[in-house]
């Protein structure tokens, strides 16, 4: 029998490099693993997300938690492996201009920030921490929305929301002074490398992430890998292998850093034993049952901002073949 020829859309993070050089491969699998862009155009110019939530381009991708949690709770037909190829705090993505006169989280109530879209995973999460974590109510912030969104969904009562004029970005709106705050998943080097006309909100933005970590015991989901459910049930066995897969291919990764200069970070081998000593031995954990908690309180998160309808269980959300991971 013919190996099932499939592709996988995924960024090319150092953890996914072994599956990218062929270091990495599936039983009885042709795989052709695929650099595509993602919420904002990648080197192809395209959007990962959509691409595999509404198109359903490719046999398996990396798509944002956030849309496809939406996905599933509008019936498309999907499943998941519980791989995270990306996690991120929104503590240190906050960023108001230089002079600004907001200090802390507190001082956004009633203010403007840009974000990339309503749903964009890191947008949900922000909002959601603002009200659970600080007490800032987020409908009494205006949110200004750079891009078009994955999903379709109706604005709840009570938002607020514009979009960016034409021709406009974040960043400009936020360098003239037009938003008071932005948070985006990949901020542009006119905000991360201005370091005279932009700062970040958390003046210690790492030391808030630490706190926030040791409160909750999670560095928060942005991605799992999608199957399409036409592919997952004709080889029922494919969702465990590709899981085995991304498990093998994040241990070769890490091996490499063994090698102090594998990193182009002169301290980058103190700084992997620092993290690994501050996250419990691995800050990149896969399978279900280390995820459940965060995946669960982003659900709540998801729902509360009008995205979804209702708390996923784990047997919908993932193939059964991953779900004792």
């Amino acid at each position: 029998m013919a190996n099932l020829r499939m592709t996988l859309a995924v960024a090319h993070y150092d953890r996914h490099v072994p599956l990218f050089d062929g270091t990495v491969g599936l039983p009885d699998v042709d795989l052709m693993v695929k650099e595509v862009g993602q919420s904002i155009p990648g080197r192809d110019g395209s959007d990962r997300h959509a691409r595999m939530l509404n198109d359903g381009e490719f046999e398996a991708a990396e798509v944002s938690l956030s849309s496809y949690l939406m996905a599933k709770d509008r019936g498309r037909p999907f499943t998941a492996i519980p791989i995270v190829p990306r996690r991120l705090f929104c503590q240190s993505l906050f960023f108001v201009p230089a002079q600004s006169a907001l200090n802390g989280p507190e001082d956004l109530a009633g203010k403007r920030v840009g974000i990339n879209t309503y749903q964009t995973t890191l947008s949900v999460l922000a909002k959601g921490d603002l009200e659970h974590e600080y007490g800032v109510p987020w409908k009494s912030i205006t949110w200004v929305i750079n891009a078009d969104e994955t999903l379709e969904f109706e604005t709840p009562v009570g938002v607020q929301l514009e979009r960016v004029p034409a021709g406009r970005k974040i960043d400009q709106l936020l360098l003239a002074g037009e938003i008071d705050a932005a948070i985006m998943p990949h901020p542009p080097s006119s905000l991360i490398a201005n370091r005279e006309g932009v700062r970040r909100l958390f003046a210690n933005g790492r030391g808030a992430e630490e706190t926030y970590y040791r409160k909750n015991g999670y560095w928060p989901v942005m991605h799992l890998v999608a199957i399409r459910q036409d592919v997952a049930d004709e080889h029922p066995r494919l969702p465990l292998a590709l899981y085995n897969g991304f498990e093998e291919a994040k241990r070769k990764a890490l091996w490499h850093y063994e090698d102090p200069n594998w990193s182009m970070l002169a301290w980058g081998r103190h700084y992997l034993e620092e993290e690994t000593a501050q996250m419990g031995g691995d800050a990149w954990p896969y399978g279900v049952a280390r995820n459940r908690p965060n995946l669960e309180r982003f659900m709540t998160y998801s729902q509360e901002q009008g995205l979804t309808q209702r708390t996923l269980a784990m047997e919908e959300l993932f193939h059964p073949s991953v779900l004792d991971t």
